[in-house]
């Protein structure tokens, strides 16, 4: 009889931990609210916008209404460490033409070493962690080597944020 209620014990004990690790349904909307709020204040002004933090969050890494050749270099609206820093991305450009935002994992929109692109129509993507670039460029999150403005054409099956 001990065994079973230590068992009992144990199994809900397991279960409160779980419970504490993994966010609330609620918690996962008040997250992601913040990227709504953010899109909510800036609206189509024609930037492309970094964070390095989930959901939006901490510092903006920069805001560019441009395409950035190097995300590490010491120029433009992405410098230094930005490239290994971002964990949330917005597209909030104008829409019709190069509306489309197009991430590459290497400085020079090197397209053959993996890219993803931002849909004007996605807005943002609040959490990096789930995104990869084509070509086996590795995970996208905390690594963007440059960005660029294209349109929807340029980007192909499999390449779009999320």
């Amino acid at each position: 009889m001990h065994a079973r209620l230590l068992g009992s014990a144990m199994a809900a004990l397991g279960l409160a931990f779980l419970g504490a690790a993994v966010p609330t349904s609620a918690q996962a909307a008040t997250q992601a609210e913040n990227c709504q709020s953010e899109w909510n204040q800036h609206g189509r002004d024609g930037l492309v916008r970094a964070w390095a933090d989930y959901y939006c969050r901490g510092d903006a890494l920069g805001a560019a209404s441009g395409d950035d050749y190097a995300w590490g270099d010491s120029y433009g609206p992405f410098q230094g460490a930005d490239y290994a820093q971002p964990k949330s991305v917005m597209n909030s450009g104008y829409l019709g033409g190069l509306d489309v935002v197009a991430f590459y994992a290497t400085s020079g929109y090197r397209y053959e070493y993996g890219y993803v692109c931002l849909s004007p129509y996605e807005y943002y993507a609040d959490n990096l962690s789930d995104n990869y670039y084509t070509n086996n460029g590795g995970p996208v999150l905390n690594h963007i080597g440059s960005h660029k403005w294209v349109t929807a054409s340029a980007c192909g099956a499999g390449s779009w944020l999320t």
